[in-house]
């Protein structure tokens, strides 16, 4: 490992928000220790915390939020990607409350004429959703590409989407929506590092 992997790191705890080590290091695609190693050396250059105990883990500090927004802008600047980025950002955010929808279709479900909470027993209603699941997944694939080529380190997501979607289809469903590790939170984070990316706010 090489100090190389410490910008990675501290943008993905930009991404996920505060979180334990093994979190951090399957969302940077890293062994836990290459991890841990990169976390201790931030934690002493002042750019991340740790919070022990059963509930603790890693966190960005002040310093850490503006050394990687310096760090992302001058990423994005020196591979003239902005305009690549914008352009799949807009595709992503069409996408978007479709996503949305579909999570909330995933947990509610509509029972004579009502809302109640999807308990899963209905394997017909579960399969529709995740086949819509699995087109939308097909329409964000050429949006994951075009991230991709402008920035190498978003194929990271594509093949984190795609891990949750193949568990799910497989029948842990927790990984459509449930984990730390679901189809959803991986989008959430892949929202989140495109906010971050081209320095927008979120709402």
């Amino acid at each position: 490992m090489t100090s190389s992997t410490r910008p990675v790191v501290l943008h993905v705890l930009r991404c996920i928000g505060f979180a334990e080590l093994s979190r951090v290091a399957d969302a940077a695609g890293l062994a836990e220790a290459e991890a841990e190693s990169d976390l201790i050396d931030l934690a002493v250059a002042g750019l991340v915390t740790r919070t022990g105990g059963q509930f603790g883990g890693w966190g960005l500090t002040d310093a850490g939020r503006a050394e990687d927004a310096r760090s992302t802008a001058e990423e994005l600047a020196a591979a003239g990607a902005r305009a690549a980025i914008s352009t799949a950002y807009e595709r992503f955010m069409v996408l978007n409350p479709e996503l949305l929808e579909l999570c909330s279709a995933w947990h509610l479900r509509a029972v004579d004429g009502s809302a109640a909470p999807n308990d899963h027993s209905d394997g017909g209603y579960d399969a529709r959703i995740l086949d819509r699941f699995v087109d939308l997944d097909r329409r964000a694939d050429p949006v994951c590409g075009e991230l991709s080529a402008a920035l190498p380190r978003f194929r990271r997501y594509r093949a984190r989407l795609t891990t949750a979607l193949d568990r799910a289809r497989s029948g842990e469903l927790e990984h459509l929506t449930e984990s730390m590790t679901s189809y959803h939170t991986v989008w959430f984070q892949l929202h989140e590092d495109l906010l971050a990316t081209l320095g927008i706010p979120r709402q």
